[in-house]
């Protein structure tokens, strides 16, 4: 299964045979005070910098989240989409719980985007797929529904069959519907890594779709968060997952070499580029 994006002119295939896209998640006010501050001031200096550094340490594709307490996203989201698509030519996704903001942001869009995201729950399918439709987007199925975040694993597919049916019903191509299966806390839930790794195996069995997700997120709490990230990223990946959102100044090495032992990269030419890039910075 291949989900094609496009920024101004540069395309990106995500293909469920890989090798593995990288979303970098760094434009996002939730983890930079500096993020927020700049925002507010409608400075774009330091989005633009973040912009640049995922894309020199080799993001495919750049989230773009503005929400923060404060700042008019319906006004700032497409702001920050021009400028950012003003300077680089990269896929975006763009980030938000707010359809009027994504349907803004897509408006002035230049290519085909991706959105984060929907959800099972009727007022998110009704709302982002439509918009989702009416601009070409592909969009990421979050495993949530009306009655909240399940802990089993065949109900998380469920709800994914549940999203791309209606995405289909829409219009929308089952090929830009990518899953985010849902990576919960394992601090929280000492069963959460397992409940994740389970549902992408069954999305990509029975679906064979692309499966993203927050990688990050299960580390939550935690000392030594990179070495979690890391094991429970390459276990992700050899079950499924095809393009997480991540950092990529962490993350790309780390992909680069599952990819090159799991025989997605031809004469190691992606595992050593990546090498050269590291020894030059």
């Amino acid at each position: 299964m291949k989900t094609i994006l496009f920024g101004k002119t540069k395309d990106v295939t995500i293909d469920t045979d890989g090798p593995v896209v990288i979303i970098g998640e760094c434009i996002n006010p939730t983890r930079r005070k500096k993020l927020v501050s700049t925002l507010q001031e409608n400075n774009f200096e330091y989005i633009l910098e973040l912009a640049g550094v995922q894309i020199d340490a080799m993001a495919d594709i750049l989230d773009v989240n503005v929400g923060s307490p404060g700042v008019d996203d319906v006004k700032l989201l497409p702001e920050t989409v021009r400028v950012i698509q003003g300077k680089y030519d990269i896929p975006l996704c763009i980030d938000s719980p707010n359809p009027k903001a994504i349907k803004a942001a897509l408006s002035m869009a230049k290519g085909k985007c991706l959105i984060n995201s929907v959800n099972g729950e009727e007022h998110s399918l009704n709302a982002i797929l439509l918009v989702a439709k009416e601009y070409g987007a592909a969009v990421i199925g979050l495993v949530v529904d009306d009655n909240g975040i399940t802990q089993e694993p065949v109900k998380r597919l469920k709800i994914a069959e549940k999203i791309v049916e209606r995405a289909i019903k829409m219009g929308i191509k089952s090929e830009d519907v990518i899953i985010d299966p849902l990576a919960m806390a394992v601090s929280a839930d000492p069963n959460a890594c397992l409940v994740t790794l389970e549902t992408i195996r069954l999305i990509h069995q029975n679906l064979g779709l692309n499966i993203t997700m927050g990688a990050s997120n299960i580390s939550f709490g935690l000392p030594g968060r990179e070495s979690l990230n890391t094991a429970f990223m390459v276990l992700a990946i050899m079950n499924g997952v095809t393009c997480p959102i991540a950092n990529p100044e962490k993350i790309t090495s780390i992909v680069r070499a599952t990819d090159l032992i799991l025989g997605r990269d031809e004469f190691a030419m992606r595992f050593v580029e990546n090498y050269q890039r590291a020894l030059v910075k």
